[in-house]
């Protein structure tokens, strides 16, 4: 699974708790979720579905060949979510025999003919309606939704949006469509007879074994996967879709995806086949299982999922050459998704207290791949921005990355799982070594191959290849919450020509150990040192140099999850970027730069050097610090910004170039700017008509037309809003409303774009813009969980919810015949609802 996290910089100040003060609750006594106890270990699931678009409803008919897991049973129980239950039997080489059976609070009790002893196998047949519209279960942060089975514009209510059905199972969400044991721990092979209208295709895991026509223009296709997996990670999926074909090896790899987006599929998806070569070597095991396929689903619940062969992404994979030339924004999530073959689904988190098993190592995958593909400095900046989410949650500090307390299951799908489990693994790497390292993880696969895995395990392939013993490692980071938080002070003894370095930790809490990279700037030159911390003060370290050095830089690999306290001038920062190799270290020099430009030579002269930085993140931190409407600025930096705009090699640059030179308010760029709105890149249209508003704003209504401003970036759009609101430019309104959704949050940072992004939510409440009210249902949605246990947002969340309401009750007043508003007014009753 991979969550997506709403990327709202405006928004910060109240994310962070710094505008609503958020409560720790006391006194409550911890509950301990223990593993699934097994009492039945399920063998092969064969299903028969037929879907009712017009019910929203399937019928199906199971075959679930179990045994007792241990010990002798007279009894199967399995999950049942919200179902109709209309035969239950036992199968005898397809003769059947009715069982007695009792089915309540979403639980099916089946009574068996006889006691059966460890592996004596029995096959129940059951014939159920799903009703995933009846379920009850709620969704969370990371999963919006949790009915199992969508039906999507079942009934094509709504024009131009496709009728496609898919299944999420996660976390238990699959006993919504099938009677099963929904637990990670448990394992099946399946097989799907899917019954659907001839003109749509079918994914499932594993293999189509035959495609059958039948009458009134169906057709039923028959998917088999023959390796045993989570019942969590079944899936369906229908649609309308183009199939691209790919290949690896011998292995088929499809991209489904809308027809529209056909010409594009291999630009967004094409790395994969290269992504499965370079992980089958790098974990020195195979790709383990019969294909790998992935879909495209609209109004998913949320970013991407796993299922086994047929991993689902959500409608933002689908981009356009506007987009991809800028950037695949998706490639993260393809390679997450792609790694939980072996991390998640070959090897499965044996409870969600484990969840690190599957969700650090897809996230450390994501790393894996850039460093790969495209160089360690790429890879870091993304571990650096994971990393700053997990700091922004205030909340993330105080919890375990295992732990068996959790209120809910669905909490484990955070920062901690996620951003931190993931860096957590790149600092045992770090320690490790290369060798030792994977060579561990590929123990841990062969070991516990199509099987379950916890946090211990890993311990223990680690500590037998490497010889090594993590405990103290595994208890810190694994079992125990927090990070460090680090001072430190230096001593230089003229006499001795020695410096001593002494590093403090100022957390709550016991002292950390970990290993810590410390440059030593002697003449500008940086020497590097490896240390061991331990006490949780006075860890005093001493080195010999030539005289009192110029700075010191802790943490100078950024491989240490913590806080670091950086007391640098500029003039040091200065010589941090010209001298440092880490990409941590040169970014951290040029962010001290952008917020120092104003007042010092140094931190200007450390933007200008960055403008020809070989990592373009870096570059474009520069262009955003600075400011060519100051003399010293631009004549420092302005040939160069002027040369970047035009040419330099990554469009994203070429926007942000656009955007400095913008801010000159210069009419002598315009034509650089005209011919900017016909580029290909969206970030160079955007940046483009951004600088032409600064310069005449009344241009900007016959200009807008021509962007797809949809992905573009917070800021930009932040930018733009009031001019799209003041000009009700139609074709932009789904692209403000997710900003324009939280407009009171943002009267407390900009009284002016407050006001801006009310008028937008007004507008957007008032129209029968489907695309709009769908944008700002799915954000207020989805930045639900990142708002905790939080009283006073949630209210403010459901007050401008039905403030919008109000408006479209309106709408359908005034036009009661329209079909999408009555779909709005449900989409906005339904966000109400999830906020209860």
């Amino acid at each position: 699974m991979k969550k997506i996290v709403i990327s709202l910089s405006l928004l910060g100040i109240f994310f962070s708790g710094n505008v609503f003060a958020q409560t720790k609750i006391s006194g409550r006594t911890e509950v301990y979720h223990a593993s699934h106890t097994k009492m039945t270990e399920l063998k092969h699931t064969k299903l028969k579905v037929k879907f009712d678009y017009e019910k929203e409803q399937m019928a199906g008919e199971e075959w679930l060949t179990a045994s007792p897991y241990f010990y002798p049973t007279d009894s199967l129980v399995l999950n049942a979510k919200a179902m109709l239950i209309h035969e239950v039997a036992l199968d005898k080489n397809g003769a059947k025999s009715p069982l007695k059976y009792e089915y309540k609070d979403d639980m099916l009790k089946i009574n068996l003919d006889k006691t059966y002893n460890r592996n004596q196998d029995y096959t129940v047949y059951i014939k159920y309606t799903a009703r995933p519209n009846e379920v009850t279960t709620k969704g969370s942060a990371a999963i919006s939704d949790a009915k199992g089975l969508y039906f999507i514009n079942a009934q094509e209510k709504v024009a131009d949006k496709p009728t496609q059905i898919w299944t999420q199972g996660e976390t238990e969400a699959s006993s919504a469509w099938f009677p099963t044991i929904d637990k990670t721990n448990q394992k099946t092979t399946q097989e799907i007879y899917m019954t659907v209208p001839d003109k749509y295709v079918t994914l499932s895991n594993g293999l189509m074994k035959s495609s059958t026509k039948e009458a009134n223009g169906l057709r039923t296709d028959h998917w088999v996967m023959d390796k045993k997996h989570a019942p969590y990670l079944f899936f369906m999926g229908v649609g309308d879709y183009a199939v691209v074909k790919d290949k690896w090896r011998n292995i088929d790899v499809d991209y489904y995806v809308e027809k529209e987006y056909e010409p594009y599929a291999k630009q967004i998806f094409g790395n994969t086949p290269e992504m499965i070569e370079f992980f089958s070597k790098r974990l020195n095991y195979d790709f383990p299982w019969s294909k790998y396929a992935q879909i495209v689903g609209r109004d998913y619940v949320s970013g991407a999922m796993e299922n086994t062969t047929a991993v689902l992404h959500q409608e933002s994979a689908q981009q356009k050459p506007g987009d991809l030339i800028d950037e695949n924004k998706w490639e993260d999530v393809i390679s997450h998704e792609l790694f939980h073959h072996w991390f998640g689904d070959l090897v499965t988190a044996e409870s969600w207290s484990n969840l690190t098993v599957n969700e650090s190592f897809a996230n450390y995958s994501e790393y894996l791949w850039n460093e790969h593909k495209y160089g360690k400095d790429f890879a870091d900046y993304g571990m650096m921005k994971a990393l700053q989410g997990y700091f922004m949650d205030p909340s993330n500090p105080t919890k375990d990355l295992v732990r068996f307390s959790y209120h809910d299951r669905e909490d484990m799908f955070d920062g901690v799982s996620y951003n931190k489990g993931g860096a957590i693994l790149h600092m045992l790497r770090n320690y490790l070594g290369d060798e030792a390292f994977f060579a561990g993880l590929t123990d841990y696969l062969k070991t516990n191959e199509y099987g379950t895995g916890e946090a211990q395990q890993v311990r223990l392939s680690l500590e037998k290849v490497s010889g090594k013993d993590l405990n103290w490692f595994f208890n810190q980071w694994y079992f125990n919450s927090g990070h460090p938080t680090v001072s430190y002070a230096t001593t230089f003894e003229p006499v001795k020509k020695q410096v001593k370095v002494t590093i403090n930790q100022t957390q709550p809490g016991p002292a950390f150990q970990f290993p810590l990279a410390i440059d030593i700037y002697d003449n500008g030159k940086p020497t590097r040192q490896n240390v061991w911390v331990s006490a949780k003060d006075k860890n005093d370290f001493t080195f010999n140099v030539t005289k009192n050095p110029d700075f010191v830089n802790i943490n100078a690999d950024g491989a240490v999850v913590g806080v670091f306290t950086d007391t640098k001038t500029p003039e040091q920062f200065l010589m941090q970027y010209q001298n440092s190799k880490e990409f941590l270290s040169r970014y951290k020099a040029v962010e001290n730069a952008a917020e120092n430009a104003s007042k010092n030579v140094a931190a200007v002269k450390t933007l200008t050097a960055a403008l020809k930085d070989s990592n373009f993140r870096i570059r474009m931190k520069a262009l955003s610090g600075l400011d060519l409407s100051k003399a010293d600025q631009a004549k420092s930096a302005l040939a160069e910004v002027e040369k970047m705009a035009n040419s330099d090699p990554k469009t994203l640059v070429q926007g942000s170039a656009i955007s400095a030179l913008g801010k000159t308010k210069d009419k002598k760029y315009l034509p650089l700017f005209e011919k900017g709105i016909n580029a290909v890149s969206n970030s160079v249209k955007a940046n483009s008509l951004s600088a032409i508003a600064a310069i005449d704003p009344s241009r900007i209504a016959s200009l807008a037309d021509k962007i797809d401003l949809e992905n573009s970036s917070d800021e930009l759009i932040a930018e733009l809003l009031p001019t799209i609101v003041k000009n009700k430019i139609e074709k932009q309104m789904p692209a403000i409303a997710s900003t324009a959704a939280f407009y009171p949050f943002l009267k407390f940072q900009n009284p002016e774009l407050g006001a801006a992004a009310e008028d937008g939510f007004n507008w957007i409440m008032s129209s029968d813009n489907l695309k709009a009210t769908e944008n700002v249902t799915k954000v207020l949605t989805q930045v639900k969980g990142q708002i905790g246990n939080n009283p006073q947002a949630k209210m403010m969340i459901v007050k401008i919810l039905q403030d919008g309401l109000l408006k479209k009750m309106q709408v359908l007043k005034a036009n009661p015949s329209s079909k999408t508003i009555n779909a709005q007014i449900d989409l906005i009753n339904k966000t109400i609802e999830a906020y209860k």
